[in-house]
């Protein structure tokens, strides 16, 4: 029996630092300059050149990003945006933020991503957007529906949280020509504290994203230092993002590759511990392809092992309840049966940079452990 809990296995996910941000944070706040200024561009400029895209636009949060991307793409009122129900709230959140109506569709089961077919079978005439969610950080091949959305003017945004340094082929996700978005919150791959990214798909997009993101003003801090000229010319919100989280995001980036190697090699050590627990089926990020972010299995009896996990001190979650189930997102309910099945069954284990293979052992010996007790009880109640 496990008596004691290591440090990482009593954490769900948790921020890794490479022990350069804090100095680049007080370097900051040494100069002064705590909003966006050149720091901020100098990340955007970092951050397309390590994607290989032309430009990146930078906002204070990966729902900012989301939001920003579909009012750029002039998704609004009236409007239907096609969406997997299995995702952060986040994702549905920034589609009412614009106006449009989410249109819930199925994952399949085995990556909890969804497939072309399934959102192809909920366009409608109404449909503005696609938004496929690159969940646990798995990239989606849209390549066979791409000109078929164009030539409907329906756009791909995609929700990229999870997927930041993913490759979809050879290219990094970001470099496919759609709208992506990124997240750069406290656990994610990479991390600014908090922040996002939005990849537009050409000049004009670009330009409005940064109109968008500093409340429709056109001129930049630096036009607005040296003129007395300060234009709006549209609807926009404060999203920018500060140098400070930039900085942090400037103090990760060089360490990226060390980042990707670690995630892969612990998810693949899950993969193995994993490999000899029955019922146990194990979400697929394809791990040659992506960077990780989650590591999470589909089980029986899910809230019962997670109660008694979590009683040991294995810091499980669940990511996520389906969103088309939730109370404030009743009116656009569905019957979807493979989220509705995933979303009793899924649990989120322990995954972060701070775990060692030994961690990963407990976490899945604790497992193992807890479905044995639990199916028994089952039993016994049968």
């Amino acid at each position: 029996m496990i008596t004691t809990v290591s440090p990482g296995a009593g954490r769900n996910a948790c921020p890794y630092l490479y022990g350069e941000e804090a100095a680049a944070v007080a370097q900051v706040l040494e100069v002064g300059q705590y909003g966006h200024t050149d720091i901020t561009e100098e990340f955007e400029r970092r951050i397309a050149a390590f994607l290989g895209v032309p430009d990146a636009v930078a906002v204070m949060s990966g729902t900012a990003a989301l939001h920003t991307a579909l009012l750029a793409a002039e998704v609004g009122p009236g409007h239907e945006v096609v969406v997997p129900s299995m995702t952060f709230c986040a994702t549905v959140q920034a589609i009412l933020a614009v106006g449009a109506s989410p249109v819930f569709v199925d994952v399949d089961p085995a990556t909890l991503c969804v497939t072309d077919r399934l959102v192809m079978d909920a366009v409608t005439d109404r449909t503005r957007a696609v938004m496929p969610v690159l969940f646990g950080g798995r990239a989606i091949d849209f390549s066979c529906i791409r000109k078929e959305l164009a030539a409907r003017d329906i756009a791909i945004v995609e929700d990229a949280a999870h997927a930041f340094g993913s490759r979809n082929g050879a290219r990094r996700v970001g470099a496919t020509g759609d709208l992506t978005c990124f997240s750069f919150g406290p656990i994610k791959n990479l991390t600014c504290g908090q922040g996002g990214v939005v990849i537009p798909r050409g000049r004009v997009e670009a330009a409005s994203l940064r109109r968008i993101r500093m409340l429709g003003v056109v001129q930049s801090q630096a036009e607005r230092a040296r003129t007395t000229r300060c234009a709006v010319e549209g609807f926009g919100l404060r999203y920018q993002m500060s140098g400070i989280n930039a900085a942090i995001g400037l103090a990760q980036l060089p360490h990226f590759e060390k980042t990707e190697t670690t995630r892969r090699s612990l998810w693949r050590a899950y993969r193995r511990a994993l490999a000899g627990l029955n019922g146990v089926r194990l979400v697929d990020v394809d791990p040659d392809r992506s960077v990780p972010h989650l590591s999470q299995v589909r089980i029986p009896h899910r809230d019962e092992v997670h109660a008694r996990m979590k009683a040991r001190g294995i810091d499980v979650g669940v990511h996520y309840p389906p969103n088309h189930l939730q109370p404030a997102f009743a009116e656009w309910r569905r019957d979807l049966p493979s989220t509705e099945q995933v979303g009793r069954e899924i649990l989120t284990l322990p995954f972060h940079q701070h775990l060692t293979e030994t961690d990963i052992d407990q976490v899945v010996t604790a497992l193992g452990q807890a479905l044995k007790t639990v199916g028994a009880t089952s039993c016994a109640r049968s």
